[in-house]
């Protein structure tokens, strides 16, 4: 009877202890599941910065300031460099309930909406993404904050609310850079009057 009981015990410990074993390989696993998704994600934004950095260099006054020949050149070379980069797929799925899912879709639209409008007011647009993008950062930002927007990216999933904060500091980046380079331009435009009036 007392060997039947030490048997039942020492089968009793056996089991427990594969279980600990079992549920120390997970706690590893859920580890590098963790690290394998932080690794995709600084390979996204590097993908980001890539295009983004492309598309800079093509808009750039660099470009213009030099002869057609050598402009056709680079520009092939960054065409080709963007394929390539535009080529590398990322996708890093993110679980959401219905409340994130619906929460999403409503910025999303929000944003789409105001990058619609860049294109009639520039300038009204990039206040507006400012003041988008003062919602989503935790320091006090110099410009008025959006509180209704604010409000819908906290209902959003975590990881989303960081892909937001991202767009709207890449738009932000775009648009003072396109409003820097139609400056650029028409005060070139202006130079050109002078100096044809000139003649």
């Amino acid at each position: 009877m007392n060997e039947g009981a030490c048997s039942k015990f020492s089968r009793t410990l056996s089991m427990a202890d594969r279980s600990g074993r079992l549920l120390e390989s997970l706690d590893q696993l859920e580890m590098r599941v963790e690290a394998l998704r932080e690794a995709a994600a600084v390979m996204e934004q590097e993908r980001e910065s890539i295009l983004e950095m492309i598309q800079s260099l093509q808009n750039s006054q660099e470009m213009r300031n030099i002869c057609q020949g050598e402009r056709e050149e680079l520009t092939l070379t960054s065409n080709r460099l963007m394929g390539r980069t535009l080529s590398v797929e990322i996708s890093i799925g993110t679980i959401r309930n219905p409340q994130q899912e619906e929460a999403l879709q409503k910025v999303t639209s929000i944003i789409d909406e105001i990058v619609k409008k860049l294109l009639s007011d520039m300038e009204g647009g990039r206040q507006q993404l400012l003041a988008l993008h003062a919602a989503c950062v935790t320091e006090a930002p110099p410009v008025p904050i959006d509180q209704k927007f604010q409000a819908i990216v906290i209902s959003c999933a975590l990881e989303d609310q960081k892909k937001i904060k991202r767009r709207l500091e890449t738009l932000v980046r775009n648009t003072e850079n396109a409003e820097k380079n139609i400056k650029i331009m028409d005060h070139q435009k202006l130079e050109d009057t002078k100096t044809n009036g000139g003649h």
